[in-house]
Formats: structure tokens, sequence, C-alpha cells
């Protein structure tokens, strides 16, 4: 799989980048969201205009807090332009990032809470069935009048993305 990762933690960029090159995939890391969204448009030049659910990479994973543009920013640049692009947010917060997603992107991206193994990094990424399942998901959200959740809401999104992911990362 190609894969890009934005996180600000030099260390932590490290051990994604090898654990995931070391399971067979192509992996691209950017220190803060410009650089993501910069390596992004670079990987969208190269792709062929007659396929327009045609995604530059197969995951983006997204630090949430990161300089210059956050990860929310970041994935409002690339659902901009590509709304298939599977996109797993890491942050501390999966309550609060789950909000932010569904008020701002209109959608339930996946999680990953911090911290996480790197086993659950790499199986989160390898299970394609998790994003098609949060496609299902997502109608329920697109059909909310208000994009302000519930408590209720939330709790109930927030278990079935668990469900979907299988318990790895919270």
């Amino acid at each position: 799989m190609k894969i890009l990762i934005a996180e600000d933690e030099p260390d932590l960029l490290v051990q994604y980048k090898t654990i995931l090159e070391d399971n067979g995939h192509n992996v691209i890391i950017a220190e803060d969201g410009q650089i993501a969204i910069d390596f992004y448009k670079k990987e969208s030049s190269k792709l062929s205009s007659d396929d327009e659910d045609q995604t530059p990479f197969d995951v983006v994973i997204l630090d949430y807090q990161m300089p210059e543009k956050n990860g929310l920013e970041v994935a409002q640049y690339i659902l901009s332009s590509h709304p298939n692009q599977r996109i797993i947010f890491a942050s501390a917060y999966v309550q609060e990032t789950l909000v932010d997603s569904i008020k701002n992107l209109k959608q339930i991206v996946e999680l990953l809470q911090k911290p996480f193994g790197l086993q659950a990094l790499v199986d989160t990424i390898e299970d394609k069935e998790i994003y098609d399942e949060l496609a299902k998901l997502n109608v329920d959200v697109k059909n909310l009048k208000d994009l302000n959740p519930t408590h209720a809401q939330i709790r109930d999104y927030l278990t079935a993305l668990q469900k979907l992911q299988k318990g790895r990362t919270f």
C-alpha cells in the first residue's frame, strides 16, 4: 500500500515508517500538515483525470495536532479534492476528534488513540473492510439535520467505530 503519514514527533514518525516498510508498504512522511498537503498535491498531479474515484494514497494518517496545519485542516484539503481518500486520525482525544470530524468534515474518519502499538497501526491500515463499513456509518452522519451530534450520538458512533476497528486502538 502507498501511505502518507503526517506526524510532528520525529521519533514516532520514524517508528511508523519503519514498521510499515518492514510490512511491505511504500511510505511517505511529513513533519507537519503543510508538508503533507504539498506531498498530497504532488502525488495527486500524477493521477489520471479519467478516474474520479482514484486517490493518490491508499491511506493517509494524520496526527491531529501539528504545527503549520493541523490534521483537520489537512483532511479538509484532501477531502475537498478526493472525497474517497481513506484518512486515519492519530489523536489522544478520540471523542473530541470524532466530534470535529463530524462537524467540519461532515463524516467520520478512522481514529487511532495515542498512544497505540505499532502492530495495531499495521493491522488497522491493512484491514480494508474498516473503510467499507465506515462508508455505511457515514450515511447516518450525512442524514443528521444538525451536524452538532448529541453526547449519546457521539457515544454510539465511538462504539460503532471501535467495533469496526475491532477494538485495536481505543
